[in-house]
Protein backbone atom coordinates (compact mmCIF):
# COMPACT_ATOMS: atom_id res chain seq x y z
CA UNK A 1 0.00 0.00 0.00
CA UNK A 2 1.27 3.44 -0.90
CA UNK A 3 2.24 5.84 1.90
CA UNK A 4 -0.21 8.40 0.58
CA UNK A 5 -3.04 5.81 0.77
CA UNK A 6 -2.06 4.86 4.32
CA UNK A 7 -2.06 8.47 5.43
CA UNK A 8 -5.37 9.17 3.69
CA UNK A 9 -7.13 6.17 5.26
CA UNK A 10 -5.75 6.68 8.76
CA UNK A 11 -6.26 10.43 8.94
CA UNK A 12 -9.60 10.19 7.09
CA UNK A 13 -10.99 7.60 9.53
CA UNK A 14 -9.81 9.64 12.49
CA UNK A 15 -11.40 12.73 11.01
CA UNK A 16 -14.72 10.88 10.46
CA UNK A 17 -14.80 9.63 14.06
CA UNK A 18 -14.04 13.09 15.39
CA UNK A 19 -16.91 14.54 13.35
CA UNK A 20 -19.18 11.70 14.56
CA UNK A 21 -18.14 12.35 18.15
CA UNK A 22 -18.92 16.03 17.83
CA UNK A 23 -22.32 15.36 16.19
CA UNK A 24 -23.27 12.79 18.84
CA UNK A 25 -22.27 15.11 21.63
CA UNK A 26 -24.29 17.98 20.17
CA UNK A 27 -27.36 15.71 19.75
CA UNK A 28 -27.22 14.41 23.34
CA UNK A 29 -26.77 17.90 24.71
CA UNK A 30 -29.80 19.08 22.77
CA UNK A 31 -31.87 16.13 24.15
CA UNK A 32 -30.89 16.96 27.72
CA UNK A 33 -31.68 20.61 27.10
CA UNK A 34 -35.17 19.70 25.79
CA UNK A 35 -35.93 17.47 28.83
CA UNK A 36 -34.74 20.15 31.21
CA UNK A 37 -36.79 22.79 29.43
CA UNK A 38 -39.93 20.61 29.70
CA UNK A 39 -39.48 20.30 33.45
CA UNK A 40 -38.87 24.00 33.91
CA UNK A 41 -41.49 25.48 31.57
CA UNK A 42 -44.31 23.02 32.38
CA UNK A 43 -44.24 21.28 35.74
CA UNK A 44 -42.17 23.71 37.69
CA UNK A 45 -44.37 26.66 36.67
CA UNK A 46 -47.55 24.78 37.65
CA UNK A 47 -46.10 24.05 41.10
CA UNK A 48 -45.06 27.65 41.47
CA UNK A 49 -48.55 28.91 40.55
CA UNK A 50 -50.13 26.44 43.04
CA UNK A 51 -47.85 27.56 45.91
CA UNK A 52 -48.60 31.21 45.19
CA UNK A 53 -52.38 30.50 45.17
CA UNK A 54 -52.08 28.82 48.59
CA UNK A 55 -50.33 31.90 49.93
CA UNK A 56 -53.00 34.18 48.51
CA UNK A 57 -55.76 31.97 49.98
CA UNK A 58 -54.18 32.33 53.44
CA UNK A 59 -54.15 36.11 53.04
CA UNK A 60 -57.82 36.14 51.97
CA UNK A 61 -58.88 34.12 55.02
CA UNK A 62 -56.74 35.87 57.61
CA UNK A 63 -56.31 39.39 56.29
CA UNK A 64 -59.56 39.72 54.29
CA UNK A 65 -57.35 40.59 51.25
CA UNK A 66 -58.80 41.00 47.77
CA UNK A 67 -58.72 37.75 45.69
CA UNK A 68 -57.48 39.60 42.59
CA UNK A 69 -53.93 38.19 42.73
CA UNK A 70 -55.36 34.70 43.39
CA UNK A 71 -57.36 34.82 40.18
CA UNK A 72 -54.29 36.01 38.21
CA UNK A 73 -52.37 32.88 39.25
CA UNK A 74 -55.47 30.78 38.48
CA UNK A 75 -55.55 32.19 34.92
CA UNK A 76 -51.84 31.33 34.49
CA UNK A 77 -52.46 27.79 35.67
CA UNK A 78 -55.34 27.38 33.19
CA UNK A 79 -52.85 28.30 30.39
CA UNK A 80 -50.11 25.93 31.63
CA UNK A 81 -51.94 22.53 31.56
CA UNK A 82 -49.32 20.03 30.27
CA UNK A 83 -49.95 16.75 32.07
CA UNK A 84 -52.77 14.10 31.75
CA UNK A 85 -55.42 14.71 34.43
CA UNK A 86 -54.17 18.24 35.13
CA UNK A 87 -57.04 19.72 33.12
CA UNK A 88 -59.70 17.99 35.28
CA UNK A 89 -57.93 18.98 38.49
CA UNK A 90 -57.74 22.59 37.33
CA UNK A 91 -61.45 22.56 36.39
CA UNK A 92 -62.37 21.20 39.86
CA UNK A 93 -60.26 23.94 41.38
CA UNK A 94 -62.11 26.59 39.37
CA UNK A 95 -65.51 25.20 40.46
CA UNK A 96 -64.47 25.09 44.14
CA UNK A 97 -63.24 28.68 43.90
CA UNK A 98 -66.68 29.73 42.62
CA UNK A 99 -68.31 28.00 45.59
CA UNK A 100 -65.86 29.72 47.92
CA UNK A 101 -66.81 33.10 46.52
CA UNK A 102 -70.50 32.40 47.17
CA UNK A 103 -69.99 31.19 50.70
CA UNK A 104 -66.58 32.36 52.08
CA UNK A 105 -67.61 31.54 55.63
CA UNK A 106 -68.00 27.86 54.91
CA UNK A 107 -64.66 26.19 55.87
CA UNK A 108 -65.40 23.18 53.68
CA UNK A 109 -64.96 25.35 50.54
CA UNK A 110 -61.50 26.52 51.68
CA UNK A 111 -60.45 22.99 52.55
CA UNK A 112 -61.55 21.76 49.14
CA UNK A 113 -59.54 24.47 47.36
CA UNK A 114 -56.41 23.45 49.31
CA UNK A 115 -57.00 19.83 48.42
CA UNK A 116 -57.31 20.74 44.70
CA UNK A 117 -54.06 22.72 44.82
CA UNK A 118 -52.22 19.88 46.55
CA UNK A 119 -53.50 17.46 43.92
CA UNK A 120 -52.15 19.72 41.14
CA UNK A 121 -48.77 20.05 42.89
CA UNK A 122 -48.55 16.29 43.46
CA UNK A 123 -49.38 15.61 39.81
CA UNK A 124 -46.59 17.95 38.60
CA UNK A 125 -44.11 16.64 41.20
CA UNK A 126 -44.70 13.11 39.93
CA UNK A 127 -44.18 14.39 36.38
CA UNK A 128 -40.90 16.06 37.41
CA UNK A 129 -39.64 12.83 38.94
CA UNK A 130 -40.63 10.87 35.86
CA UNK A 131 -38.97 13.36 33.46
CA UNK A 132 -35.82 13.44 35.64
CA UNK A 133 -35.51 9.71 35.20
CA UNK A 134 -35.87 10.15 31.40
CA UNK A 135 -33.21 12.91 31.38
CA UNK A 136 -30.85 10.72 33.41
CA UNK A 137 -31.31 7.88 30.94
CA UNK A 138 -30.66 10.32 28.08
CA UNK A 139 -27.43 11.48 29.80
CA UNK A 140 -26.31 7.90 30.42
CA UNK A 141 -26.96 7.02 26.80
CA UNK A 142 -25.01 10.07 25.64
CA UNK A 143 -22.07 9.27 27.90
CA UNK A 144 -22.03 5.69 26.63
CA UNK A 145 -21.98 6.54 22.93
CA UNK A 146 -19.55 9.42 23.37
CA UNK A 147 -17.25 7.12 25.35
CA UNK A 148 -17.44 4.43 22.67
CA UNK A 149 -16.68 6.94 19.90
CA UNK A 150 -13.91 8.64 21.94
CA UNK A 151 -12.29 5.28 22.67
CA UNK A 152 -12.25 4.44 18.97
CA UNK A 153 -10.69 7.84 18.21
CA UNK A 154 -8.06 7.25 20.91
CA UNK A 155 -7.22 3.75 19.65
CA UNK A 156 -6.87 4.92 16.06
CA UNK A 157 -4.86 8.03 17.04
CA UNK A 158 -2.58 5.97 19.30
CA UNK A 159 -2.04 3.44 16.53
CA UNK A 160 -1.13 6.21 14.08
CA UNK A 161 1.15 7.84 16.68
CA UNK A 162 3.05 4.62 17.28
CA UNK A 163 3.35 3.35 13.72
CA UNK A 164 3.13 6.29 11.33
CA UNK A 165 6.19 8.35 12.46
CA UNK A 166 8.39 5.27 12.41
CA UNK A 167 7.11 4.16 9.02
CA UNK A 168 8.05 7.54 7.59
CA UNK A 169 11.06 8.64 9.69
CA UNK A 170 13.03 5.38 9.75
CA UNK A 171 13.36 5.04 5.95
CA UNK A 172 14.22 8.74 5.71
CA UNK A 173 16.90 8.34 8.40
CA UNK A 174 18.35 5.30 6.64
CA UNK A 175 18.32 7.13 3.32
CA UNK A 176 20.02 10.21 4.87
CA UNK A 177 22.82 8.08 6.31
CA UNK A 178 23.29 6.39 2.95
CA UNK A 179 23.52 9.76 1.23
CA UNK A 180 26.23 10.79 3.73
CA UNK A 181 28.14 7.63 2.88
CA UNK A 182 27.89 8.40 -0.83
CA UNK A 183 29.04 11.99 -0.17
CA UNK A 184 32.06 10.48 1.62
CA UNK A 185 32.79 8.52 -1.57
CA UNK A 186 31.64 5.19 -0.14
CA UNK A 187 29.92 4.20 -3.37
CA UNK A 188 29.30 0.61 -2.21
CA UNK A 189 26.53 1.82 0.12
CA UNK A 190 23.02 0.48 -0.63
CA UNK A 191 19.58 0.88 0.94
CA UNK A 192 16.96 -1.86 1.29
CA UNK A 193 13.31 -1.03 2.03
CA UNK A 194 10.65 -3.72 2.12
CA UNK A 195 7.33 -3.06 0.46
CA UNK A 196 6.12 -1.46 -2.71
CA UNK A 197 5.48 2.05 -1.48
CA UNK A 198 7.23 5.28 -2.43
CA UNK A 199 10.24 4.45 -0.26
CA UNK A 200 10.73 1.22 -2.16
CA UNK A 201 10.81 3.15 -5.45
CA UNK A 202 13.20 5.69 -3.89
CA UNK A 203 15.51 2.91 -2.69
CA UNK A 204 15.59 1.39 -6.17
CA UNK A 205 16.51 4.76 -7.73
CA UNK A 206 19.13 5.43 -5.04
CA UNK A 207 20.81 2.05 -5.51
CA UNK A 208 20.91 2.57 -9.27
CA UNK A 209 22.61 5.94 -8.76
CA UNK A 210 25.14 4.44 -6.32
CA UNK A 211 26.01 1.66 -8.78
CA UNK A 212 26.63 4.19 -11.56
CA UNK A 213 28.78 6.34 -9.25
CA UNK A 214 30.79 3.28 -8.25
CA UNK A 215 31.35 2.36 -11.88
CA UNK A 216 32.38 5.93 -12.67
CA UNK A 217 34.74 6.05 -9.69
CA UNK A 218 36.40 2.77 -10.62
CA UNK A 219 36.78 3.79 -14.25
CA UNK A 220 38.48 7.10 -13.31
CA UNK A 221 40.65 5.84 -10.44
CA UNK A 222 43.61 5.01 -12.66
CA UNK A 223 43.39 8.40 -14.36
CA UNK A 224 43.21 10.17 -11.02
CA UNK A 225 46.25 8.31 -9.72
CA UNK A 226 48.18 9.31 -12.83
CA UNK A 227 47.24 12.97 -12.35
CA UNK A 228 48.22 12.75 -8.67
CA UNK A 229 51.67 11.45 -9.58
CA UNK A 230 52.02 14.16 -12.21
CA UNK A 231 51.22 16.89 -9.68
CA UNK A 232 53.60 15.37 -7.11
CA UNK A 233 56.39 15.31 -9.71
CA UNK A 234 55.69 18.93 -10.61
CA UNK A 235 55.82 20.03 -6.97
CA UNK A 236 59.02 18.07 -6.28
CA UNK A 237 60.75 19.69 -9.27
CA UNK A 238 60.08 23.19 -7.98
CA UNK A 239 63.20 24.96 -6.72
CA UNK A 240 61.24 26.65 -3.94
CA UNK A 241 60.15 24.73 -0.81
CA UNK A 242 56.40 24.00 -0.82
CA UNK A 243 54.33 22.55 2.05
CA UNK A 244 50.62 21.71 1.70
CA UNK A 245 48.15 21.60 4.60
CA UNK A 246 44.48 20.70 4.91
CA UNK A 247 41.90 22.67 6.91
CA UNK A 248 42.98 20.91 10.15
CA UNK A 249 46.70 21.68 9.48
CA UNK A 250 47.51 18.10 8.59
CA UNK A 251 50.52 18.00 6.26
CA UNK A 252 49.38 16.68 2.88
CA UNK A 253 52.64 17.05 0.97
CA UNK A 254 56.11 18.57 1.22
CA UNK A 255 58.46 18.67 -1.74
CA UNK A 256 62.13 17.71 -1.61
CA UNK A 257 63.32 21.29 -1.09
CA UNK A 258 61.01 21.71 1.91
CA UNK A 259 62.20 18.41 3.40
CA UNK A 260 65.84 19.40 2.87
CA UNK A 261 65.66 22.76 4.65
CA UNK A 262 63.51 21.35 7.47
CA UNK A 263 65.68 18.30 8.05
CA UNK A 264 62.65 15.99 8.00
CA UNK A 265 61.83 12.77 6.20
CA UNK A 266 58.72 12.37 4.04
CA UNK A 267 57.41 9.33 5.93
CA UNK A 268 57.70 11.25 9.22
CA UNK A 269 55.77 14.24 7.92
CA UNK A 270 53.10 13.28 5.38
CA UNK A 271 49.74 12.68 7.02
CA UNK A 272 50.91 14.00 10.39
CA UNK A 273 49.56 17.01 12.26
CA UNK A 274 51.67 20.14 11.79
CA UNK A 275 51.20 20.98 15.49
CA UNK A 276 52.72 17.63 16.39
CA UNK A 277 55.71 18.15 14.08
CA UNK A 278 56.16 21.75 15.34
CA UNK A 279 57.01 20.49 18.83
CA UNK A 280 60.41 19.29 17.61
CA UNK A 281 60.93 21.35 14.43
CA UNK A 282 61.61 25.09 14.50
CA UNK A 283 60.74 25.69 10.83
CA UNK A 284 57.27 24.11 11.06
CA UNK A 285 56.67 26.01 14.30
CA UNK A 286 57.55 29.34 12.67
CA UNK A 287 55.33 28.57 9.67
CA UNK A 288 52.37 27.71 11.92
CA UNK A 289 52.87 30.99 13.75
CA UNK A 290 52.91 32.77 10.40
CA UNK A 291 49.61 31.09 9.39
CA UNK A 292 47.93 31.99 12.68
CA UNK A 293 48.81 35.70 12.33
CA UNK A 294 46.10 38.11 11.20
CA UNK A 295 46.24 38.82 7.46
CA UNK A 296 46.71 42.55 8.11
CA UNK A 297 49.62 41.97 10.49
CA UNK A 298 51.55 39.22 8.72
CA UNK A 299 55.29 39.34 9.26
CA UNK A 300 56.90 40.52 6.03
CA UNK A 301 60.45 39.98 7.27
CA UNK A 302 62.34 37.23 5.41
CA UNK A 303 62.68 33.88 7.15
CA UNK A 304 66.32 33.15 8.00
CA UNK A 305 67.25 29.44 7.85
CA UNK A 306 70.65 27.75 7.97
CA UNK A 307 70.65 25.82 4.69
CA UNK A 308 73.30 24.79 2.16
CA UNK A 309 75.93 25.37 4.88
CA UNK A 310 75.12 29.06 5.12
CA UNK A 311 72.42 31.41 6.30
CA UNK A 312 69.69 31.49 3.68
CA UNK A 313 66.73 33.84 3.44
CA UNK A 314 63.24 32.85 2.34
CA UNK A 315 60.20 34.96 1.60
CA UNK A 316 56.96 33.40 2.91
CA UNK A 317 53.78 33.22 0.85
CA UNK A 318 50.53 31.66 2.12
CA UNK A 319 48.11 30.56 -0.61
CA UNK A 320 44.68 29.48 0.70
CA UNK A 321 42.84 26.76 -1.23
CA UNK A 322 39.19 27.69 -1.74
CA UNK A 323 36.67 25.50 -3.56
CA UNK A 324 32.96 25.71 -4.28
CA UNK A 325 31.44 22.33 -3.33
CA UNK A 326 29.04 20.74 -5.80
CA UNK A 327 25.53 22.03 -5.27
CA UNK A 328 26.66 25.01 -3.18
CA UNK A 329 27.28 28.66 -4.00
CA UNK A 330 29.73 29.82 -1.33
CA UNK A 331 33.45 29.05 -1.40
CA UNK A 332 34.85 26.89 1.38
CA UNK A 333 38.44 26.79 2.67
CA UNK A 334 39.78 23.23 2.46
CA UNK A 335 43.42 23.95 3.18
CA UNK A 336 46.44 26.00 2.11
CA UNK A 337 49.99 25.65 0.92
CA UNK A 338 53.06 27.66 1.87
CA UNK A 339 55.71 28.66 -0.64
CA UNK A 340 59.16 29.68 0.59
CA UNK A 341 60.92 31.71 -2.10
CA UNK A 342 64.69 31.59 -1.77
CA UNK A 343 65.86 35.21 -1.84
CA UNK A 344 69.34 34.58 -0.47
CA UNK A 345 71.00 35.82 -3.65
CA UNK A 346 68.95 39.02 -3.63
CA UNK A 347 69.67 39.49 0.08
CA UNK A 348 73.39 39.14 -0.57
CA UNK A 349 73.19 41.64 -3.42
CA UNK A 350 71.23 44.05 -1.22
CA UNK A 351 73.82 43.74 1.52
CA UNK A 352 76.61 44.34 -0.98
CA UNK A 353 74.74 47.38 -2.32
CA UNK A 354 74.29 48.77 1.18
CA UNK A 355 77.95 48.25 2.03
CA UNK A 356 79.00 49.85 -1.26
CA UNK A 357 76.78 52.89 -0.67
CA UNK A 358 78.09 53.25 2.88
CA UNK A 359 81.70 53.02 1.72
CA UNK A 360 81.26 55.41 -1.21
CA UNK A 361 79.31 57.91 0.89
CA UNK A 362 81.92 57.84 3.60
CA UNK A 363 84.71 58.27 1.06
CA UNK A 364 82.86 61.18 -0.60
CA UNK A 365 82.59 63.18 2.60
CA UNK A 366 86.31 64.00 2.79
CA UNK A 367 86.76 65.46 -0.75
CA UNK A 368 83.41 67.26 -0.51
CA UNK A 369 84.51 68.87 2.78
CA UNK A 370 87.79 69.87 1.11
CA UNK A 371 85.88 71.40 -1.81
CA UNK A 372 83.67 73.30 0.61
CA UNK A 373 86.69 74.72 2.42
CA UNK A 374 88.28 75.76 -0.89
CA UNK A 375 85.10 77.56 -1.93
CA UNK A 376 85.05 79.40 1.40
CA UNK A 377 88.64 80.58 0.75
CA UNK A 378 87.67 81.79 -2.73
CA UNK A 379 84.68 83.69 -1.31
CA UNK A 380 86.88 85.36 1.34
CA UNK A 381 89.12 86.61 -1.55
CA UNK A 382 92.17 85.79 0.55
CA UNK A 383 93.94 84.44 -2.51
CA UNK A 384 92.78 87.06 -4.95
CA UNK A 385 89.83 89.04 -6.23
CA UNK A 386 87.07 87.31 -8.24
CA UNK A 387 85.17 88.91 -11.07
CA UNK A 388 81.40 88.60 -11.31
CA UNK A 389 81.47 85.65 -13.63
CA UNK A 390 83.85 83.79 -11.33
CA UNK A 391 81.66 84.58 -8.32
CA UNK A 392 78.65 83.08 -10.12
CA UNK A 393 80.64 79.95 -10.87
CA UNK A 394 81.77 79.70 -7.26
CA UNK A 395 78.17 80.13 -6.06
CA UNK A 396 76.97 77.36 -8.39
CA UNK A 397 79.76 75.03 -7.24
CA UNK A 398 78.92 75.85 -3.63
CA UNK A 399 75.25 74.88 -4.17
CA UNK A 400 76.27 71.63 -5.85
CA UNK A 401 78.64 70.92 -2.96
CA UNK A 402 75.84 71.41 -0.42
CA UNK A 403 73.60 69.13 -2.42
CA UNK A 404 76.32 66.46 -2.62
CA UNK A 405 76.95 66.74 1.11
CA UNK A 406 73.22 66.41 1.91
CA UNK A 407 72.88 63.44 -0.44
CA UNK A 408 75.92 61.78 1.13
CA UNK A 409 74.42 62.26 4.59
CA UNK A 410 71.12 60.76 3.48
CA UNK A 411 72.89 57.76 1.96
CA UNK A 412 74.81 57.18 5.19
CA UNK A 413 71.58 57.42 7.18
CA UNK A 414 69.79 54.96 4.94
CA UNK A 415 72.64 52.46 5.26
CA UNK A 416 72.28 52.70 9.03
CA UNK A 417 68.57 51.96 8.69
CA UNK A 418 69.04 49.03 6.30
CA UNK A 419 71.78 47.41 8.38
CA UNK A 420 69.89 47.95 11.63
CA UNK A 421 72.78 49.94 13.09
CA UNK A 422 70.82 53.10 13.84
CA UNK A 423 72.27 54.67 16.95
CA UNK A 424 69.74 56.62 19.02
CA UNK A 425 70.41 58.78 22.03
CA UNK A 426 67.02 59.06 23.71
CA UNK A 427 66.81 61.90 26.23
CA UNK A 428 64.44 64.65 27.37
CA UNK A 429 64.43 67.30 24.66
CA UNK A 430 62.74 70.73 24.66
CA UNK A 431 60.39 71.18 21.74
CA UNK A 432 61.47 74.81 21.35
CA UNK A 433 65.10 73.78 20.86
CA UNK A 434 64.25 71.22 18.17
CA UNK A 435 61.97 73.52 16.16
CA UNK A 436 64.18 76.62 16.50
CA UNK A 437 67.32 74.74 15.41
CA UNK A 438 65.46 73.27 12.42
CA UNK A 439 64.12 76.69 11.39
CA UNK A 440 67.57 78.26 11.83
CA UNK A 441 69.10 75.61 9.55
CA UNK A 442 66.62 76.35 6.75
CA UNK A 443 66.01 80.10 6.99
CA UNK A 444 68.58 80.94 4.26
CA UNK A 445 66.92 78.45 1.89
CA UNK A 446 63.55 80.05 2.62
CA UNK A 447 64.94 83.54 2.12
CA UNK A 448 66.10 82.66 -1.39
CA UNK A 449 62.41 82.13 -2.40
CA UNK A 450 61.07 84.93 -0.18
CA UNK A 451 59.16 82.35 1.89
CA UNK A 452 58.28 83.28 5.46
CA UNK A 453 58.59 80.66 8.20
CA UNK A 454 55.88 81.08 10.83
CA UNK A 455 56.48 79.32 14.14
CA UNK A 456 53.70 78.71 16.69
CA UNK A 457 54.95 77.16 19.93
CA UNK A 458 52.91 77.30 23.16
CA UNK A 459 54.93 78.20 26.25
CA UNK A 460 53.78 75.25 28.40
CA UNK A 461 54.87 72.43 26.08
CA UNK A 462 56.53 69.56 28.01
CA UNK A 463 59.78 67.97 26.93
CA UNK A 464 59.69 64.86 24.78
CA UNK A 465 61.78 61.68 24.90
CA UNK A 466 63.68 61.64 21.63
CA UNK A 467 67.06 61.82 19.91
CA UNK A 468 67.70 65.56 19.74
CA UNK A 469 70.05 65.51 16.73
CA UNK A 470 68.01 63.14 14.57
CA UNK A 471 64.64 64.71 15.46
CA UNK A 472 66.03 68.16 14.60
CA UNK A 473 67.27 66.74 11.27
CA UNK A 474 63.81 65.27 10.56
CA UNK A 475 62.02 68.58 11.22
CA UNK A 476 64.66 70.40 9.17
CA UNK A 477 64.17 67.92 6.31
CA UNK A 478 60.39 68.45 6.38
CA UNK A 479 60.84 72.23 6.31
CA UNK A 480 63.34 71.91 3.41
CA UNK A 481 60.86 69.80 1.45
CA UNK A 482 58.10 72.34 2.16
CA UNK A 483 60.33 75.16 0.88
CA UNK A 484 61.31 73.12 -2.18
CA UNK A 485 57.69 72.45 -3.19
CA UNK A 486 56.22 75.85 -2.18
CA UNK A 487 55.71 78.87 -4.40
CA UNK A 488 57.74 82.06 -4.00
CA UNK A 489 56.43 84.71 -1.59
CA UNK A 490 54.36 82.11 0.26
CA UNK A 491 54.50 81.03 3.91
CA UNK A 492 55.17 77.83 5.84
CA UNK A 493 53.64 77.17 9.26
CA UNK A 494 55.60 75.17 11.84
CA UNK A 495 53.73 74.50 15.07
CA UNK A 496 53.58 72.10 17.96
CA UNK A 497 50.59 71.09 20.10
CA UNK A 498 50.08 68.85 23.12
CA UNK A 499 47.73 65.94 22.32
CA UNK A 500 46.98 63.70 25.34
CA UNK A 501 50.39 62.23 26.30
CA UNK A 502 52.08 63.09 22.98
CA UNK A 503 53.39 66.20 21.24
CA UNK A 504 52.60 66.75 17.56
CA UNK A 505 54.99 68.83 15.44
CA UNK A 506 53.47 69.81 12.10
CA UNK A 507 54.92 71.48 9.00
CA UNK A 508 52.26 72.98 6.73
CA UNK A 509 52.91 74.50 3.29
CA UNK A 510 50.72 76.00 0.60
CA UNK A 511 52.43 74.30 -2.33
CA UNK A 512 51.22 72.00 -5.07
CA UNK A 513 50.15 69.16 -2.73
CA UNK A 514 50.26 65.42 -3.31
CA UNK A 515 47.91 63.40 -5.53
CA UNK A 516 45.87 60.77 -3.61
CA UNK A 517 47.47 57.80 -5.42
CA UNK A 518 50.93 58.80 -4.15
CA UNK A 519 50.18 59.41 -0.45
CA UNK A 520 50.98 55.83 0.56
CA UNK A 521 54.22 55.75 -1.44
CA UNK A 522 56.01 58.96 -0.48
CA UNK A 523 57.67 57.29 2.52
CA UNK A 524 59.17 54.54 0.31
CA UNK A 525 62.88 54.62 -0.39
CA UNK A 526 63.92 56.34 -3.64
CA UNK A 527 60.34 57.24 -4.50
CA UNK A 528 59.73 60.58 -6.18
CA UNK A 529 56.39 61.84 -7.43
CA UNK A 530 56.24 61.32 -11.21
CA UNK A 531 56.58 64.55 -13.15
CA UNK A 532 58.34 66.31 -10.28
CA UNK A 533 61.32 68.33 -11.44
CA UNK A 534 62.49 69.23 -7.95
CA UNK A 535 65.87 68.04 -6.68
CA UNK A 536 66.24 65.25 -4.16
CA UNK A 537 67.10 61.58 -3.81
CA UNK A 538 63.77 60.29 -2.56
CA UNK A 539 65.42 59.15 0.68
CA UNK A 540 64.62 61.99 3.08
CA UNK A 541 61.08 60.95 3.99
CA UNK A 542 62.02 57.24 4.17
CA UNK A 543 64.84 58.04 6.59
CA UNK A 544 62.58 60.34 8.61
CA UNK A 545 59.96 57.61 8.96
CA UNK A 546 62.53 55.03 10.09
CA UNK A 547 64.09 57.42 12.65
CA UNK A 548 60.73 58.49 14.06
CA UNK A 549 59.38 54.92 14.36
CA UNK A 550 62.66 53.82 15.98
CA UNK A 551 61.91 56.41 18.70
CA UNK A 552 58.38 55.01 19.21
CA UNK A 553 56.69 57.84 17.29
CA UNK A 554 54.93 58.20 13.97
CA UNK A 555 54.85 60.48 10.94
CA UNK A 556 51.79 61.08 8.77
CA UNK A 557 50.77 63.35 5.92
CA UNK A 558 47.55 65.16 5.05
CA UNK A 559 47.49 66.66 1.59
CA UNK A 560 45.14 67.77 -1.14
CA UNK A 561 46.30 68.33 -4.68
CA UNK A 562 46.68 72.08 -5.34
CA UNK A 563 46.16 73.09 -1.68
CA UNK A 564 49.44 72.11 -0.07
CA UNK A 565 50.53 69.45 2.40
CA UNK A 566 50.88 69.02 6.17
CA UNK A 567 53.38 66.57 7.65
CA UNK A 568 52.80 65.66 11.30
CA UNK A 569 55.35 64.09 13.66
CA UNK A 570 53.99 62.51 16.85
CA UNK A 571 56.34 61.75 19.76
CA UNK A 572 55.70 60.65 23.33
CA UNK A 573 56.13 63.05 26.21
Amino acid sequence: MKIKTKLTLGVGLLFFLIVLLVALGVKQIHSLADDTENILTANYNSMDYSRNMLKELDKIETEQQSPTQFFEYLKLQNRNITEIGEKELTRNLTEDVVLFQKDPANPKNSIQIRKDLNDIMKLNMDAINRKSIVASKTADSGIFWISITGTLCFVIAFTLLINLPGNIANPIKALTESIRQIAAKNYSQRVHFEGHDEFGDLATSFNTMAEKLQEYSNSNLEKLMMEKKRIETLINNLHDPVIGLDAQHTILFANEEALKISGLQAEAVIGKSAQEIAISNDLIRMLLQYISEDSTLKNKEPLKIYADRKESYFEKQLVPILITPTGETEKKAVGAFIILRNITAYKELDTAKTNFIAMVSHEFKTPIASMKMSLQLLENESIGMLNEEQKQLVSGIKDDTKRLLRTTGELLNITQVETGNTQLKIESCPIHTIVENAVEATHLLAAQKAISLEVVLPENLPEIHADLEKTTWIVSNLISNAIRYSYENSSILVKAVLQNDTVQISVQDNGMGIAPQYKNKIFDKYFRIPGSEKEGTGLGLAISKEFIEAQGGSITVASELGLGSTFIITLKV
